[in-house]
């Protein structure tokens, strides 16, 4: 299964994939979603998020709508990049540019474990109440 992830010719670097780390492993989804939550947990990066779901931004930009530094941006930027969160690419016409985008399928991710959660919980709620509503009628 890992070498349909990874294709390594004698004397070149691995190709991996996004669904794997550099060894090849393949990342779960509670990996991605732990990712996902420790780049979250800082509010300034939580902005970056909002501000990248109405568009793609250039990272000075960012920086200036958040008022912060530019090497302070790009370690906020380095942190979503690595979790998966954002995907950056560089306009053909100016190469020391870098536009900033919204990955909508890594958060999709941290959706679907958060429906999970809560399905559990209702279902759990849901199971106390019909709990206490029997010993009341008793």
């Amino acid at each position: 299964m890992v070498g349909s992830f990874v294709s390594v010719m004698p004397g070149s670097l691995p190709i991996v994939s996004e669904k794997c780390n550099y060894f090849g492993v393949v990342k779960n989804t509670e990996s991605r979603v732990d990712e996902a939550f420790g780049a979250l947990a800082d509010p300034t990066r939580r902005r970056v998020v909002e501000l990248l779901g109405a568009r793609p931004y250039r990272a000075g930009d960012l920086a200036r709508e958040l008022g912060t530094s530019a090497p302070v941006m790009s370690r906020h930027l380095r942190v979503l990049l690595r979790a998966g969160l954002v995907t950056d690419e560089r306009p053909p016409d100016d190469a020391r540019a870098r536009i900033f985008s919204l990955r909508a399928d890594q958060l999709a991710a941290v959706s679907a474990w958060l429906d999970q959660v809560q399905a559990h919980w209702t279902e759990q709620l849901g199971s106390f109440r019909r709990h206490v509503e029997r010993r009341s009628r008793s």
